[in-house]
C-alpha cells in the first residue's frame, strides 16, 4: 500500500533521513521504532506529502507520490494522526468529528469503535482528557474513510487503559483487511504487540526489520541499545 525506496529528507540542507526503504503491504500494521531524534515523525511527514524527499520514490498503492501534495494523498485515502492528541478545543466532540466527515462516512460505526466518546459528544473537546482527546484524533481521521492509517506517537502521555483500547481498535481495523496502518511508536511493547511488521530508526537510518508481535520485543530492544 505505501512503499519507501532509498529515502533521504530533511529540513533545508540539514538531512534527518539517510536511503530509507520501507513498505506497508495492504491491510497490515507496520511499526516504526526508535528513539528520540532518530528521525521517526520526519518519515511520517514525508509519507503524508509535509516533506519533499531530497532523494527516492514514495508510492501510495502503486502511484508515485513522491510530490503530490498532502491534500492529493488525503483524497486517495491517506489518513494521518499526528503526535499530541490535536483537536478544535473550542468546538464540541460532535463538531470535531462533522467538521471532516466524508459524505459516506459512518459516524455510528466510528462511535461504536470509540464507545467513550458517545457520551462526550456535547463536551467541549478541549476539555476532554489526553486519552479522550486521542480517540477523538483517531476518530475523525477515520472519518475521512482512509485506506491507509498513519498514527505518530498515539500513546504518548495517555492512560493505559485507553493505550489497551488503541491496541485493540489497531487490531480490529487490520482485522477488516482493508485498511492498512503505519505507526511511530517508542513503546516497543505496545508497538509490537500491534503490528505485523517492525522497523528500527536509527540516526535517520533502518537498523533493523523483522516480524512483529510479543516474540520480537527481546530483539528490537536489542537493536535499540546499540
Amino acid at each position: 500500500m505505501l512503499t519507501m525506496e532509498n529515502v533521504s529528507v530533511g529540513y533545508g540542507r540539514s538531512s534527518v533521513i539517510y536511503n530509507v526503504d520501507l513498505e506497508v503491504p495492504p491491510g497490515k500494521a507496520v511499526a516504526v521504532m526508535g528513539h528520540n531524534g532518530a528521525g521517526k515523525t520526519t518519515l511520517l511527514r514525508a509519507a503524508v506529502g509535509l516533506l519533499t524527499p531530497n532523494a527516492g520514490t514514495i508510492s501510495f498503492d502503486g502511484e508515485d507520490v513522491t510530490r503530490m501534495r498532502p491534500n492529493r494523498r488525503v483524497k486517495r485515502g491517506l489518513g494521518y494522526v499526528p503526535q499530541g492528541q490535536l483537536c478544535f478545543p473550542h468546538m464540541t466532540t460532535m463538531e470535531n468529528l462533522q467538521l471532516v466527515r466524508a459524505s459516506k462516512a459512518d459516524l455510528d460505526g466510528v462511535l461504536d469503535t470509540f464507545p467513550a466518546l458517545k457520551g462526550l459528544l456535547s463536551r467541549r473537546a478541549g476539555l476532554l482528557s489526553g486519552g479522550q482527546r486521542q480517540q477523538l484524533s483517531i476518530a475523525r481521521t477515520l472519518l475521512t474513510n482512509p485506506r491507509m492509517l498513519i498514527l505518530d506517537e498515539p500513546t504518548e502521555g495517555i492512560q493505559p487503559n485507553v493505550v489497551n483500547e488503541i491496541e485493540d481498535v489497531i487490531a480490529r481495523l487490520t482485522e477488516r483487511g482493508d485498511l492498512s496502518v503505519l505507526l511511530v511508536e517508542q513503546h516497543v511493547g505496545f508497538a509490537l504487540r500491534a503490528t505485523d511488521i517492525y522497523y528500527v530508526l536509527e540516526a535517520g537510518r533502518i537498523t533493523s526489520s523483522g516480524v512483529g508481535g510479543p516474540d520480537a520485543i527481546e530483539d528490537v530492544r536489542a537493536a535499540m541499545a546499540v
